[in-house]
């Protein structure tokens, strides 16, 4: 007998409730939709301030802190830097004029607490559904048609390859340069700065991207272009960078622990001095090394992959050279040997860098008695080991 009551009770309970929660609701959605708003404005503001995180001093024109991309350095940049504004502007009318009717609609028809039934219900218009389909369409095609434009005058090569061509190898975590038309040149990077590509300003580039592990991707800001960099794969572009300057590049795509650290330059200088350095570049590639000091110990040292050195612990005497026998047996990743702490300005680092298959020697200066983490500066987080040096 008691069942009915009780019943009746808990639906009105949850009839009142709800009917709170739509007060509330209706109160609250202008200042949701609001603060929507507002988080989304940080949002871009936030990411307009991001820059390169490249430590160079030297870099031309820094990425600057706008809601348009850099003024690019290239010819081909031009054509991105043409087109943003237009697709900026359309997109920002779009914007207003659909969020704003949407503001509008929903606070000037509104259903309020004095208003007992529905409005009259309309279906359809055929002047507005003409309107808001065709407008739009219009917009895309035009938008549509300058994009493809501009992409083919970027993507444009050669029908002859240029005088310089560099084959750009991603790995993880660092950049390989070569130059096969400037007697084969070879340039590894190591550390945050990463390997500098000198190129020839104001005439035609063609730059090859290759991958040896997981895709990468080649990416200058102020060329206002990116590619990807992709396993089993040959990607190549153009460009002509108008006038000499250093600027500063980085991988764009996630590619494992030290993404964060694979920067490199392109320094873009006169064509004189391009020349001058493929000299000098040459005649330091054909010199035979200077011999190894007398005296101190030798130590045989392997790299097995991009994890591991074999064997991960050494022992040393102190206040005495340590000269590394290096062995690279990795197949596919070039390496060296680098030491913590081991000078006064701080790591010391082994050059050259030995590729897959090949072996270095490198000579430390005298250490002094602890102990030392070796490591190897191309891929520094990974591949590290313990070096005691005793009295």
């Amino acid at each position: 007998m008691l069942a009915a009551p009780a019943n009746t009770q808990l639906r009105e309970f949850f009839r009142t409730l709800l009917g709170y929660l739509t007060r509330l609701t209706s109160r609250r959605v202008l200042w949701s939709a609001l603060l929507a708003g507002a988080l989304g404005a940080v949002a871009l503001v936030l990411a307009a301030c991001a820059g390169t995180g490249q430590n160079v001093t030297n870099i031309t024109n820094p990425n600057p802190v706008s809601w348009f991309p850099p003024v690019p350095v290239t010819e081909q940049g031009d054509q991105v830097t043409g087109i943003y504004p237009l697709i900026f502007a359309v997109a920002v009318a779009v914007f207003v004029l659909v969020e704003g009717l949407l503001v509008i609609i929903a606070l000037r028809f509104r259903r309020r607490s004095s208003d007992p039934d529905l409005p009259a219900q309309m279906h359809g218009n055929n002047l507005l559904e003409v309107t808001w389909t065709l407008i739009p369409a219009l917009i895309v095609a035009f938008l549509f048609w300058q994009t493809v434009d501009r992409l083919a005058k970027i993507q444009h090569l050669s029908d002859s390859p240029p005088a310089v061509v560099v084959e750009v190898t991603g790995f993880q975590w660092q950049w390989t340069f070569d130059y096969p038309n400037q007697g084969a040149l070879s340039f590894t990077g190591s550390g945050t700065t990463g390997p500098e590509m000198v190129v020839p300003a104001s005439e035609p580039i063609r730059i090859r991207l290759h991958s040896r592990d997981v895709i990468h991707s080649f990416y200058v800001p102020l060329f206002n272009y990116k590619l990807d960099v992709i396993p089993g794969r040959t990607n190549e572009f153009e460009i002509t960078i108008d006038e000499p300057g250093t600027y500063g590049g980085q991988c764009a795509e996630f590619c494992g622990l030290s993404h964060a650290d694979m920067f490199f330059t392109v320094r873009a200088v006169a064509r004189a001095e391009f020349d001058q350095w493929v000299t000098e570049q040459q005649a330091a590639a054909s010199q035979t090394p200077a011999p190894l000091p007398s005296g101190g110990q030798t130590l045989t040292l392997n790299a097995v992959s991009v994890t591991a050195f074999d064997p991960a612990t050494l022992t040393a005497k102190a206040g005495q050279p340590i000269v590394f026998d290096f062995h690279n047996l990795d197949t596919t990743n070039p390496h060296n040997v680098a030491i913590e702490n081991a000078t006064p300005e701080g790591a010391w680092v082994g050059t050259p860098i030995a590729n897959p298959g090949q072996t270095a020697s490198y000579s430390t200066p005298p250490l002094q008695a602890g102990t030392y983490t070796y490591f190897c500066a191309v891929h520094p987080t990974t591949m590290r080991g313990t070096l005691t040096v005793q009295p």
